[in-house]
């Protein structure tokens, strides 16, 4: 399929887009700052991951993909601009490693190697070998990759240089974990989309009519994705030395989660309890939820296991 734009249309910005693109990110970042909130104890632990956030976050980063897939074929659908291209790309691949490599120091235990923006890059260069392809196949492709990783998962797959293919037993953890497959199944619908509804949209009036702050953050949403987390992550992070968090709820769930590895939930709730209350009464709980206890802590802190262990 071959698309026809006139010398008027061609090349114009569609506000739609650009405001769709806008709320994906106010979203995103919505999402982001809840995540802060839990990184940091301000929140129930695991609020973030799971239920009602989870899905959230899938569906904000199911919109952002499909909508770059989408504005790929805007751009070099019917005519491939190279020298374009290769810019964009380089740009997305910079920004990708500087993530990746920020992420190793503040995530540790759960570094980025793989989140939104590598998919992105890595689907934009897959997005050009789908030009000619039918709109038709593409989204049936688009189907099964969505349905690949659900269906077989490979231990040889679970090293991180192979996880991101997106068929890994067992990934390992990390803060943005956005795998090719099925992630590439929303971008390559939004390609397909593309396809298929760009012609009738460029011949719309504009909506909305005139831009506006979604249409910015639309048109600059690579600079918004790279500020926001940032500036998200540190207004928590400076709330934190004047209002600290109550680091018993996440003492609890951590406490839990270890114990009932080992022991049944009903001693593991009353174990829980007992070392919290010893833990407070002691001043010892905030150290060590901060990783700030010492040797001479350790006599403390084992009297405390022991006495709460046979009560």
């Amino acid at each position: 399929m071959t698309e026809k734009t006139s010398p008027a249309t061609k090349g114009r910005r569609i506000h739609l887009i650009d405001a769709a693109r806008g709320i994906a990110l106010i979203a995103m970042a919505i999402y982001h700052f809840v995540w802060d909130l839990d990184f940091f104890g301000y929140v129930s632990p695991g609020l973030s991951t799971r239920g009602g956030w989870a899905i959230f976050a899938h569906l904000d980063a199911a919109s952002f993909l499909f909508l770059a897939g989408y504005s790929l074929w805007m751009a070099h659908g019917a005519s491939l601009r190279p020298r374009s291209f290769m810019k964009r790309l380089a740009i997305l691949a910079a920004a990708s490693l500087a993530i990746t490599a920020v992420s190793f120091f503040a995530t540790p235990n759960a570094i980025i190697y793989f989140g939104i923006l590598h998919i992105i890059a890595v689907a934009s260069v897959i997005g050009l070998l789908f030009r000619k392809v039918p709109a038709v196949i593409t989204l049936v492709i688009a189907a099964l990759a969505l349905l690949a990783p659900h269906l077989m998962r490979f231990d040889a797959l679970d090293p991180r240089y192979l996880a991101w293919i997106g068929m890994a037993a067992h990934p390992y953890p990390s803060s943005d974990y956005v795998p090719l497959l099925p992630w590439i199944a929303p971008f390559l619908a939004g390609f397909a989309a593309s396809k298929l509804t760009l012609s009738w949209l460029r011949r719309q009036k504009q909506l909305p009519a005139q831009e506006n702050p979604l249409t910015f953050l639309g048109r600059h949403s690579l600079i918004f994705y790279l500020v926001h987390q940032p500036v998200l992550y540190g207004l928590v992070y400076a709330a934190t030395l004047v209002a600290p968090p109550n680091p018993a709820p996440a003492y609890l769930s951590a406490c839990q989660a270890t114990c009932a590895q080992t022991d049944e939930a009903a001693f593991c709730r009353s174990y829980c309890a007992c070392t919290l209350e010893a833990l407070e009464q002691e001043g010892l709980l905030a150290p060590l939820m901060q990783n700030r206890t010492g040797d001479e802590d350790a006599v403390a802190l084992g009297r405390i296991a022991m006495s709460c262990s046979i009560r």
